[in-house]
């Protein structure tokens, strides 16, 4: 009797080679490969992957130009209502509050109905809380609380975002075209936050700080209108309480499972990487604007707003092609996952020191803008990752990460607020993101794996089979 032991990092294409030779005589492994088969079948043809990916991308910029409205008009808001950095802090922070509460919930629930009528349901849902906030302001006798509340709503709508697209792009696209959807549809936040920051000025300058509101939720209702007319061809998003429990598009996972998944290095390791990288870029996103205006007074809002998302775009757009050609071409999957985490976080990191100590506006802005151009590159490394780990729970466990990073991102967006308060200088700050991103990156570099881990049938890669 022959006894084959399973090694090696892409277990999954050695069991397919062996199940293709004659499945019967596997059992349980013919089954799986009749499984693989059929969910290769559920992932899109090409040319509706590429619609997708550019739908996807033009929500995720306006769900960003709805986030980043607030920062934009933080300081005139602030001046308006006669807030103190810390009643800013909590205003920008209490987005983030709600974030964490729906990030898990969102991301079961796109794993059992699909991604795409979580993303449709929620974009109407802060799209028209986006719109209202203006509204939230003037009618209200404490605008610090009614405004606090109504960031608090956006962030629990938006939540979902993420973990649904995590979980849309494991069902549908294929494993070696991942790294370009997520890092081209991750641009979208670039692009948003570029789009708003060009524009959201120039209302601010010209019209008031209510507009940008205004257009930002208008935007983000019409984007919701057109993708439910004409992707889903006018079917409602229904969520029943039958597709939640039993139904659904991926297998569901038991709670001895998850505790399994959990116990995984790579699987913590992740989770405390994408903390680490999401309250940095979170803290960058919520302060800079401020930070701008009172170091560079007479800077024009629409240049520190603009060029470093500008530089971000192509950037996140590079990081995936060159993770996917690197893939294609041999490289070990985890390997290049660590590399394109070092840029975004070790690179990064070197940049967000250089701005202690520049005092010219040139400087700052080229300074920042390496920094948010090498930071995209996490949507290759960390991002992605999690469905190299975890294809069947993507969504769920992108939301358990997006929890976490939110959480620790409502810590640091406040706690930078006291710092900046406390200490009169930018520096403290500055130096606390860089520490935070270089414990992130070495937890990655040490822990971080590509092989899958969230199904009982891969333990087969361990055992031994007899023949």
């Amino acid at each position: 009797m022959a006894i084959l032991q399973k090694h090696g990092k892409n277990s999954g294409s050695d069991l397919a080679s062996l199940r293709e030779g004659d499945p019967d005589s596997f059992g349980p492994v013919g089954a799986h490969s009749q499984k693989k088969r059929a969910e290769a079948t559920s992932y899109w043809p090409r040319p509706v992957a590429r619609i997708w990916t550019a739908v996807l991308l033009l929500g995720t910029c306006l769900l960003y130009c709805a986030r980043v409205a607030m920062p934009i008009c933080a300081v005139t808001m602030a001046d308006q209502f006669k807030w103190s950095k810390k009643e800013s802090g909590m205003a920008l922070g209490s987005f983030f509050w709600g974030y964490c509460f729906t990030q898990v919930i969102g991301g079961y629930v796109s794993d059992r109905v699909g991604g795409e009528k979580v993303m449709l349901l929620s974009a109407a849902a802060w799209g028209a809380m986006t719109a209202f906030t203006p509204v939230l302001a003037h009618f209200s006798s404490q605008p610090i609380i009614s405004l606090t509340l109504g960031r608090f709503l956006v962030g629990l709508l938006q939540g979902v975002h993420y973990p649904s697209l995590a979980s849309l792009c494991s069902q549908k696209v294929v494993e070696s075209e991942r790294g370009f959807l997520m890092s081209t549809v991750g641009s979208g936040s670039y692009l948003g936050t570029l789009v708003i920051g060009g524009a959201g000025s120039l209302m601010l300058d010209m019209y008031s700080w209510e507009s940008v509101f205004y257009v930002s939720g208008f935007l983000a209702l019409l984007w919701a209108y057109c993708m439910w007319k004409y992707l889903l061809k006018g079917e409602g998003p229904i969520i029943t309480l039958e597709s939640l429990g039993g139904g659904g598009t991926q297998p569901k996972m038991t709670r001895r499972n998850w505790l399994r998944l959990f116990k995984q290095p790579a699987v913590c390791a992740v989770i405390i990487t994408h903390l680490c990288t999401a309250s940095t870029f979170f803290t960058l996103l919520s302060w800079l604007p401020t930070y701008f205006k009172e170091t560079f007074p007479d800077a024009k809002g629409w240049v520190f707003n603009v060029i470093p998302w500008l530089v971000a775009i192509p950037s996140s757009l590079f990081s995936g092609c060159l993770s996917d050609h690197l893939i294609s071409q041999g490289f070990d999957t985890a390997v290049v996952r660590k590399l394109m985490q070092f840029f975004s976080m070790g690179v990064s990191s070197i940049f967000t020191l250089f701005l202690c100590g520049t005092n010219t506006f040139p400087m700052a802005v080229a300074f920042v803008s390496a920094t948010m151009g090498f930071t995209t590159f996490s949507h290759s490394g960390v991002s992605v990752n999690v469905q190299d780990l975890a294809p069947s729970c993507a969504g769920a466990l992108f939301g358990v990460m997006n929890t976490c990073g939110a959480f620790s991102g409502v810590i640091m967006v406040y706690f930078s607020g006291y710092l900046i308060e406390a200490t009169a200088s930018w520096t403290s700050v500055f130096a606390l993101i860089s520490l935070v991103n270089i414990l992130g990156l070495a937890t990655f570099l040490v822990f971080a794996e590509a092989r899958r881990v969230d199904i009982d049938g891969l333990k087969a890669r361990y055992h031994t089979i007899h023949i």
